[in-house]
């Protein structure tokens, strides 16, 4: 399995953070994916890839939640990181309008200047989008036709909105929320494009059952995958094979 989305660099993990490699290489995860979020995480996002070379796998993007009044200095700064070395992805960028709308241009903004960047280096986007999931995939239609590709990530969305997304060439990351009694996942997940879900887990965020309420961590996509493969009727290993593909497929398209 690949967990395609994982904060595992944050402090969170400071305590433990072997425990947790080795509790997700236990658990069938072999790939952890790290998006990043702005310029105060890509130290440590860095350092943890490069003790976990083929394991840990870095992106470089900024936050929606990042975008302030700095945010054109912060985006300089993405840019400059692309220029230096290769990144999986531009990501974690996107929309949000659930903790603050005072910046809702300014994300717009940073939105297009780094789907730009990943047409440049010919890169998957990772898209971020809380209560935003309409006007994010209005923003992604501007680029239709020119070859942008990527994920929104924490798919919580109705079966319409899956259905314009993977029209518009992306993926759906399905996480924590799949688990949850009362996510409503349960509707939608069975009707989606099979050949376009990846396995995410968001750590330390969203916790899937039964662990809610606790840190995150990668070894949980597995009980993503059980719940997923219940509410598609298929097996877990079946599960696991279409995903990790279809996840491979998006980031790691030159490897055999």
């Amino acid at each position: 399995m690949i967990d395609t989305h994982a904060h595992i660099y944050l402090e969170h993990f400071q305590e433990d953070m072997e425990e947790v490699i080795q509790r997700a290489m236990d658990a069938g995860v072999k790939k952890i994916l790290l998006p990043n979020i702005d310029s105060t995480s890509i130290d440590s996002m860095l350092k943890l890839e490069e003790k976990y070379p083929g394991v840990c796998h870095a992106m470089m993007g900024l936050h929606p939640c990042s975008v302030k009044e700095d945010f054109k200095k912060e985006l300089k700064l993405v840019e400059e990181w692309l220029e230096k070395r290769p990144f999986l992805a531009i990501g974690e960028m996107g929309t949000d309008l659930y903790w603050d709308k005072t910046f809702w241009e300014q994300q717009k903004e940073a939105f297009h200047f780094q789907c730009e960047l990943a047409l440049k280096h010919d890169l998957p986007i990772v898209i971020h989008c809380r209560e935003t999931i309409d006007e994010t995939i209005e923003l992604v239609r501007n680029y239709e036709g020119r070859g942008l590709r990527g994920v929104f990530h924490c798919f919580t969305g109705t079966v319409e909105q899956a259905r314009q997304i993977t029209e518009l060439n992306f993926y759906l990351g399905l996480g924590g929320v799949s688990t949850f009694k009362n996510g409503g996942m349960d509707q939608v997940i069975p009707h989606l494009d099979r050949s376009r879900i990846i396995l995410e887990t968001d750590s330390p965020y969203l916790t899937p059952a039964p662990h809610r309420g606790k840190r995150n961590e990668p070894a949980y996509v597995s009980l993503v995958a059980d719940k997923v493969a219940e509410y598609l009727a298929i097996t877990k290993e079946a599960l696991d094979e279409l995903t990790t593909a279809n996840a491979n497929a998006l980031f790691f398209p030159t490897q055999k």
